[in-house]
């Protein structure tokens, strides 16, 4: 003991100083002793569940320190990556404006039309570290700072339009049960595990974000072809500060598009870098990718009658409902110079808004305000980071802030201070309350208190809509994701849980993953905390495939040749390719390539055994009969053949290849999905054939 008889760290067992419990135990609502949670202070904690904040639907407190201290351990786990969102890559573009809206805003980049705004968009992996492969099962981020003349504004969403939790200070709770576990160190970026599922099967708050991330949303063919959300409600404020509401819209201009499991892993093994390289390639190549900002608008009237609360960041408002006005266009056009200095210093920040652009009260949204800002100061080794060029604001900047760590530049003049009476060229610059930003005046009042609002209580009924507003393909995509990972866990309850979580959302969900997962009984439901809506209308803007392209344009061709391919249909595939903005590669069995039909040599850009299907959307097979000989016996090309025909794919072939296909067990009764190729006009007819990137009815017929 010391002097004040408090108890000296030395003192207490290891076991409680590994786990914090400083001795002290209760009673839980489940009848066990557990340790009483306390701060890092020893104070006892009463709500580990909900930011203390005005009134039931208001604005979260700074003097929460439980929720600081907590947030503020978190955002300092790791260095010098991120916590989250480690594994990302930028790129620079310009957001361009369609048109005015000033009745909507006063926000400097949407005064013009034709107006450019440059940016740069870090996309992202959320859950693994910084060496992890690029397809995960995984929320992407899709980060957004765009450059206005009033300052930085970012918007950090996601390509999902919801998320796990409902307030900030569940954030490290949901980000340690997804990462490795802590005891073993894996698995890595990955939530097949037992924590994850633990959690969430307790959590049922997060069962819609679950919905997203076993579809195959969480695993989308490339950054490209993913949409973005700013997930929170905001509020557009104009120049007479009249407010709406406001849900931000990514909208791919090339359509939706995923890969199947099954590719995802392969895929990672093959190439790891897998989106970073698409990215690259496309922007290099000047095939520059475009997303379309789109703005769901509505006021407080709407807001009254919506059926769930616009302030909950596990809900999203149906499209059908409030419809997206597209304003504008991103365009990504140059990559960075040094990957170190521009993606990996870019710091982005909720916080970061312009006048025109205002906060609303979801509590995700008030604890990540404070969250980023504090996250940066760890990584970036400062205050000064705002200083690096890939952060800088390209408008003027004048305030009275100095020194710090890493300052490279300052305050010019004798005034630091503020307010002084120095003249002008001395004393330095003033708040503009006329062009300056300002908040939104909201109402607001009430008790001070922990608590969720029973407005968040609903947490089933847009998992089920989701559910019922994908295709039976899709539908097929998600059991099979769910049974996957929950198979990973080893604990028998946790499954079971989950699956009695899932009974809420639809019987036929829960009935197939339990069969799955081999349960011989189904789970009575968890009892809700408000009975689900089971009649809400499907949205058809929630399906990937009902989004999906009608063109090839920007996909990739791979084609498998050897000896004897005919070069006239070659060159005509990759001209008619070219013209489309369609990327082809030559496969052979070596690098040399092979020799075509006219004697010529037709250079191969990657080896079989190195570039296997899963790395092309479509596929198509050119051979002599010599040559199709030659692919019988290689496993490599086997394989080429067989996984493009497991993915659903697109596969063009030639009379003389027959033997290769039945070599690859694909013999017998070709379906639709297989394409016969010859010169002339069916290199056209193949292309637009397969813009629909995958023949589906397949997937009835696989075992």
């Amino acid at each position: 003991m010391t002097d004040d008889h408090t108890l000296d760290p030395i003192e207490l067992g290891e076991e409680q100083v590994a786990r914090g419990a400083g001795g002290e135990t209760h009673q839980t609502a489940e009848g066990t002793d557990r340790p009483t949670l306390t701060t890092q202070q020893g104070i006892p904690v009463a709500d580990d569940q909900n930011t203390l904040r005005l009134g039931e639907r208001g604005p979260a407190l700074l003097e929460d320190f439980h929720f600081r201290e907590k947030i503020f351990h978190f955002d300092h786990e790791r260095i010098p990556e991120r916590v989250v969102h480690a594994r990302g890559f930028g790129v620079h573009g310009f957001f361009e404006n369609y048109e005015p809206l000033t009745d909507l805003t006063r926000a400097d980049l949407f005064q013009r039309a034709g107006a450019r705004t440059p940016a740069f968009v870090r996309f992202s992996t959320v859950a693994g570290n910084k060496g992890s492969a690029d397809l995960p099962r995984d929320v992407r981020g899709f980060a957004v700072k765009l450059y206005t003349q009033e300052g930085n504004w970012d918007l950090v969403g996601n390509n999902i339009p919801v998320f796990f939790i409902q307030d900030a200070i569940k954030f490290p709770d949901v980000i340690h049960a997804a990462k490795q576990e802590p005891d073993r160190g894996f698995p890595q970026a990955q939530t097949a595990h037992d924590n994850f599922w633990d959690f969430a099967s307790l959590t049922p708050e997060s069962t819609h974000m679950l919905m997203w991330i076993m579809s195959d949303r969480a695993i989308p063919r490339s950054f490209r072809f993913m949409e973005g959300f700013g997930v929170h409600t905001f509020r557009l404020v104009n120049a007479e500060g009249r407010s709406t509401y406001v849900k931000f819209h990514w909208k791919p201009k090339q359509g939706l598009q995923s890969v199947l499991w099954n590719e995802a892993v392969k895929i990672n093994g093959a190439d790891p870098d897998f989106h970073r390289r698409d990215l690259w390639d496309a922007i290099t190549t000047g095939a520059y990718p475009e997303w379309e900002l789109g703005l769901q608008l509505f006021d407080d009237d709407f807001a009254d009658r919506f059926v769930f609360d616009v302030l909950d960041p596990t809900k999203l408002i149906p499209e059908e409902e409030v419809p997206i006005r597209r304003v504008g266009r991103l365009v990504l056009d140059r990559v960075v110079e040094n990957f170190f200095a521009e993606t990996e210093q870019v710091a982005f920040c909720t916080q970061n808004i312009v006048p025109g652009i205002d906060f609303t009260n979801d509590p995700l949204l008030q604890g990540r305000n404070f969250s980023y800002l504090d996250t940066q100061l760890k990584r970036l080794g400062g205050p000064n980071f705002t200083q690096l060029p890939v952060n800088a604001p390209k408008c003027p900047v004048a305030h009275f802030q100095q020194d710090g760590h890493m300052a490279m530049t300052n305050p010019r003049g004798r005034a630091n201070y503020e307010p002084n009476s120095w003249p002008a060229d001395i004393g330095g610059p003033r708040e503009d309350p006329a062009r300056g930003f300002s908040s939104y005046p909201e109402q607001g009042g009430g008790t001070k208190r922990r608590l969720r609002p029973e407005s968040f209580a609903d947490h089933y009924s847009q998992a089920r809509q989701f559910w019922e507003s994908q295709t039976p393909v899709e539908q097929a995509h998600i059991v099979s994701a769910f049974v996957f990972e929950l198979s990973k866990c080893e604990r028998p309850d946790i499954r079971a849980r989950m699956v009695a979580g899932l009974r809420n959302v639809h019987d036929d969900l829960a009935a197939q993953v339990a069969a799955g997962v081999g349960l011989t009984d189904l789970p009575h439901r968890l009892p809700p905390a408000r009975e689900p809506i089971t009649d809400l209308p499907a949205s058809t803007a929630l399906s990937i495939l009902h989004n999906g392209p009608n063109t090839f344009t920007g996909r990739k061709l791979g084609i498998l040749l050897a000896d004897g391919a005919d070069a006239d249909l070659v060159a005509q595939l990759r001209a008619a390719a070219s013209a489309q903005q369609i990327t082809v590669e030559v496969i052979a069995a070596t690098i040399g390539g092979a020799t075509a039909s006219d004697g010529s040599t037709i250079t191969a850009d990657q080896r079989v055994d190195g570039a296997p299907s899963v790395l092309y959307d479509a596929i198509t097979l050119i051979t002599g009969t010599a040559g199709a000989h030659q692919l019988v016996g290689s496993p490599a090309a086997r394989d080429f053949l067989a996984d493009a025909y497991a993915h659903c794919k697109y596969i063009g072939y030639t009379p003389d290849a027959e033997p290769i296909l039945r070599a690859a067990g694909l013999g017998g009764e070709l379906d639709a999905g297989f394409l016969p190729l010859r010169s002339g006009e069916a290199v056209a007819t193949f292309l637009d054939t397969i813009a629909p990137l995958r023949y589906w009815p397949r997937q009835e017929t696989l075992p």
